[in-house]
């Protein structure tokens, strides 16, 4: 299924009193590599947004290895595991040098914006999902 890898870099903002990643900010960097995924298949939230779709974390399973520390070079891997009508379940890890950080398995819903009840995903996003190309 589709992957996705996003690279960053830790600073000071990203970090506790002992230059430590916050526990937190590991879930900030995973959004960002779903919203990159989005991207490289043509599609990013404000257009979701702008058609009545919303993508919301449904559900949550994290599990800290080791810490990021200041200035660490990491990257951000997303990669979808199994989909539904109006779900998405992407295996997500943080690595420094290949190393696990983080591991995440994070669950997504596709709402209908104005109701916020499930709705099938939209042509485009479900061709992203099966890994096609939309026209």
């Amino acid at each position: 299924m589709s992957e996705s890898r996003f690279p960053l870099r830790v600073y000071l903002e990203d970090t506790d009193a002992g230059g430590i990643v916050y526990y937190v900010n590991y879930l900030k960097y995973m959004e960002r590599a779903r919203s990159e995924w989005l991207r490289q298949h043509g599609l990013s939230q404000s257009e979701l947004l702008a058609e009545g779709i919303q993508l919301v974390v449904h559900r949550l399973e994290c599990r800290y290895v080791k810490p990021a520390r200041l200035d660490d070079e990491l990257f951000v891997d997303a990669s979808v595991q199994s989909h539904g009508r109006c779900r998405l379940s992407f295996a997500q890890t943080v690595t420094r040098c290949g190393e696990p950080l983080c591991e995440a398995r994070v669950d997504i819903a596709c709402l209908d914006a104005s109701r916020l009840k499930p709705t099938p995903w939209p042509s485009a996003l479900a061709a992203a999902i099966h890994g096609t190309q939309h026209d």
